[in-house]
């Protein structure tokens, strides 16, 4: 069972309906004893750096999250839920990330002709061998929709950017931890194989 983290953030739907496509089982639940019993985690969304963080802080979330990286379960963050993995974001200046992985989240930066937010399909440069891109071509097109952008502070941990204004750490995976900026559940039969990979590890 894929439980996916229900922390009011938007965007959290389309996940579950992709992950049904692909005949999984899944539950939106922010109960810890259903999230601690699930197979594999995942923690989507769009909005606001700092609003999440303080729903996950109300929900009770965050040490239920470390808990969950901690037992070493697949947890795989997207668009929002990847920025929130990291120690924290131009967003939300003062506000603390999850710190899960070493990183910052930045703002992107402004250029002529430049539209912010970043909106649309870019492809992906694959870094080293990432288990989420198993099976994909090596410049796979996936749908954005973002304003701040990751930099890793371990670039060993990156396994896709893109550029737009700047080099996008566009997923990242360490050990367990699985994330990506880009919307797997908007990204057509390219996204479905990414999540079909993450239902399959």
């Amino acid at each position: 069972m894929i439980a996916i983290i229900d922390y009011d953030a938007g965007n959290i739907k389309s996940v579950e309906k992709a992950l049904q496509a692909l005949g999984e089982e899944t539950v939106l639940t922010r109960d810890r004893d259903c999230l601690l019993a699930a197979d594999k985690v995942i923690l989507p969304g769009v909005g606001s750096f700092g609003d999440a963080m303080e729903n996950l802080k109300n929900f009770g979330l965050i040490p239920v999250i470390h808990e969950i990286v901690e037992r070493n379960v697949p947890f795989l963050g997207i668009c929002l839920g990847l920025q929130l993995l990291f120690e924290r974001s131009e967003e939300s200046p003062g506000v603390e990330g999850l710190g899960i992985l070493p990183g910052e989240i930045l703002r992107i930066p402004k250029g002529e002709g430049r539209k912010i937010p970043h909106m649309g399909w870019n492809s992906l440069e694959l870094v080293g061998n990432g288990r989420l891109f198993q099976g994909l071509p090596e410049e796979p097109y996936v749908y954005f929709v973002h304003s701040y952008y990751l930099k890793a502070s371990d670039p060993e941990i990156v396994t896709a950017v893109t550029r737009y204004g700047a080099e996008i750490h566009a997923s990242v995976e360490k050990n367990n931890v699985f994330a990506c900026q880009f919307h797997p559940e908007k990204s057509s039969a390219t996204g479905l194989k990414i999540l079909k990979n993450f239902a399959q590890i």
